[in-house]
């Protein structure tokens, strides 16, 4: 990305310019969380499969079969599906850091604009993977946010998260240095506008 997308672009004030903007990681992502959430969700999924299948087995009446499908679903969505519904909603998801603020755009099926002005911005925390990818954090974050996180696909868990640049590219390492309000964040992505350092 060398141009300011228009997700981003919509929101941008006339005074207002982009000095950085990126897009999450794309594609399948495996988080810490899932860790607990695969083995749950085979669990879940082996077990509603086992009750469809004893229903039936056992000729139970079509209530029971009917009232199992939907764990059957849950199920699904749980081992595989909701990889996909996260995949999709970070490629509906835009970042931006102008002079004024720092912007996210997401959304998949309507848009969410969260917006954090530079001089109100307080605490911020970095998580960096051994890849260079990371995460920024703005405010403090609940200590059970790794496992919301573990549920990014699931409708609902991302308004519980506090505001973020979530995998990011070279969080730390192609770095340049922007005065997020009271502290000096370095992020590394795409730069919209060059700047000596």
């Amino acid at each position: 990305m060398s141009v300011v997308p228009p997700q981003l672009t919509s929101e941008l004030a006339t005074s207002e310019k982009a000095v950085w903007f990126g897009q999450p990681r794309q594609g399948i992502v495996l988080r810490g969380a899932d860790a607990f959430f695969i083995p749950f969700s085979l669990l879940w999924g082996g077990f509603a499969i086992f009750w469809e299948i004893s229903t039936f087995v056992i000729g139970a009446p079509v209530f029971f079969s009917l009232f199992g499908l939907i764990f059957v679903v849950i199920g699904i969505y749980l081992i595989i599906g909701r990889f996909f519904v996260d995949a999709k909603q970070r490629t509906q998801t835009f970042y931006a850091v102008t002079n004024d603020r720092v912007i996210i755009v997401s959304g998949l099926f309507s848009r969410t604009v969260k917006s954090i002005n530079l001089k109100t911005l307080g605490e911020m925390s970095l998580s960096e993977r051994s890849d260079g990818r990371g995460s920024i954090v703005f405010g403090s974050a609940s200590p059970f946010e790794w496992l919301q996180g573990g549920m990014p696909g699931w409708p609902g868990m991302g308004t519980r998260q506090a505001s973020r640049f979530e995998l990011i590219e070279n969080a730390r390492k192609s770095v340049r240095a922007y005065p997020l309000g009271p502290t000096e964040l370095s992020i590394g992505c795409h730069l919209a506008t060059p700047r000596n350092l």
